[in-house]
């Protein structure tokens, strides 16, 4: 469904400046993305900032800068500009007022002069905003005007029937009007609610698809409403469903960030806390698309490019989901087993600075290839590979119960350890496959399993109980740094 009579697709992605991007917006967003560049359209950030209150600074770049992270582009923006700005609201607040007085003199909205202390009745009572203004005499509404008292501007909202309207994914959705109350459009201090703000921007820059969170569903016949009344051409609407905990109980919250799933398992929800946790974007971009829409044949793994020949918003799912965060983890295993060296060496990088430590960039390298199907996420390389990058002279032998494997106590340990010396000392050849073949003989020699006997190296040189294959990282050590590491261990077990 490309809209051809509407003209071009154009979606876009309209967050408020409120608190930091929660994932569940992302995911309306890339939605929003999707479609258009499947039909080739645009797709446009707009900020709505006219929630003053709430309004936090710094906000929308780090919008805009998780935009960057994940890789999606954005044709019209703040930071793009483009035709239709300026793309924040605040600074377009003239034109708001102007179509909320035009609705009010053609008779479909109305100056509201209830007081605080009124409403706080209404609301004691129960029975909501009782519409005591809607009627009112236009010269009393004038003599009321001229007082300077505070107003809003309230949509005229029908009695009785019903309004119906078309979800893309819902299909056709109907409501009872008497069920609605008379909405604020336009507060006292000049600005605007969402309510007309995005119909308002919407309209003049020529959305035709809008996709948003299915809490919005109950505004809808108040929207489909007052774009009736102001004369305009709806665009198509999808309401997506929610995003639950992960163990499918209420929505995932937007306010707390991440928390523990009932496992144990960290739950991120904000895109800095994906980026913090070591989740690479292409992953977190695949999980998103895999939550509410089904790329078919099977396929859970898939490229940004292969989803948008097949993405259409009327194949998402209307059910909620549960938050799959195993699913996450899985992915982003994946996707950093199949990444390209050089662009997971850098990945790795500012992971290991950030832990405190020296990179050799040339040493990374070397390292990346041997982590990468044992990495599940970026900070996994600081507990299984950050030994590469301490100070080799700084390096003490670890604690007998490492060094000791399966029916292995000291002396046999030292036995295995003082005759691997020899075996590394006599190869010209150091790398891990000629290692492998000598220490596979030299097992079978001295009378010892080769899980016992490449344990004990693992150990000695690592100081870990887990770390990559023990070969592969004696090779990166070298064939010096391995025996003074292995001599060490002999020592401590004097």
């Amino acid at each position: 469904m490309s809209s051809s009579d509407r003209g071009p697709v154009r979606t876009r992605y309209a967050p408020s400046p409120t608190g930091p991007q929660h994932i569940g917006g992302i995911r309306s967003a890339l939605f929003g993305w999707l479609f258009a560049r499947r039909h080739g359209g645009q797709f446009i950030l707009r900020i709505e900032d006219t929630d003053r209150k709430r309004s936090v600074p710094g906000l929308i770049e780090m919008i805009q800068d998780a935009f960057d992270w994940l890789g999606l582009d954005i044709d019209e923006g703040p930071r793009q500009g483009g035709p239709f700005g300026p793309y924040i609201q605040s600074q377009r607040l003239d034109l708001y007022q102007t179509w909320a007085h035009w609705l009010v003199e053609k008779g479909h909205a109305y100056k509201c002069f209830a007081t605080a202390e009124e409403l706080a009745q209404m609301r004691e009572a129960g029975s909501g905003y009782d519409r005591r203004y809607r009627d009112l005499d236009p010269a009393a509404a004038k003599r009321l005007a001229s007082r300077s008292q505070d107003y809003v501007i309230r949509f005229k909202m029908p009695l009785t029937g019903k309004t119906s309207g078309y979800d893309m994914i819902r299909g056709e959705v109907t409501f009872d009007n008497e069920q609605l109350q008379d909405t604020v459009l336009l507060k006292s201090d000049g600005f605007p609610t969402y309510h007309l703000a995005h119909i308002v921007d919407d309209h003049h820059m020529k959305i035709s698809h809008i996709t948003r969170a299915v809490e919005w569903l109950p505004s809808f016949p108040l929207h489909l409403k007052i774009w009736e009344a102001l004369g305009w051409q709806k665009p198509y609407f999808a309401h997506l469903p929610v995003l639950l905990n992960p163990n499918g109980k209420g929505k995932l919250s937007k306010r707390k960030g991440r928390f523990a799933a009932a496992d144990g398992t960290s739950v991120p929800v904000l895109v800095q806390e994906f980026i913090d946790a070591g989740y690479l974007p292409a992953a977190v971009l695949n999980f998103l698309t895999n939550i509410g829409w089904n790329f078919g044949d099977d396929r859970e793994i898939f490229s940004l490019s292969e989803a948008i020949e097949r993405f259409d918003l009327t194949d998402v799912n209307p059910a909620n989901s549960a938050y799959p965060i195993a699913k996450l983890h899985w992915l982003n295993g994946q996707y950093i087993q199949s990444a390209d060296v050089d662009y997971l060496a850098g990945l790795l990088k500012p992971v290991l600075q950030g832990a405190g430590y020296a990179v050799d960039e040339a040493r990374l390298r070397r390292v990346a290839p041997i982590l990468q199907v044992r990495l599940k996420t970026l900070n996994d390389v600081i507990a299984m590979a950050g030994f590469f990058f301490e100070e080799w002279s700084c390096f003490t032998a670890p604690a007998t119960e490492i060094l000791f494997q399966k029916k292995m106590d000291g002396r046999a340990t030292r036995q295995v350890l003082e005759a691997s010396i020899p075996v590394i000392e006599s190869l010209a050849d150091f790398s891990h496959e000629r290692q492998y073949a000598a220490f596979k003989d030299l097992a079978k020699k001295i009378g010892y399993k080769n899980g016992q006997v490449f344990g004990a190296l693992r150990a000695a040189v690592t100081g870990q109980r887990v770390s990559p294959p023990t070969f592969e990282t004696m090779e990166i050590l070298g064939k010096a740094e391995s025996i003074r590491r292995i001599k060490l261990a002999c020592d401590s077990l004097e």
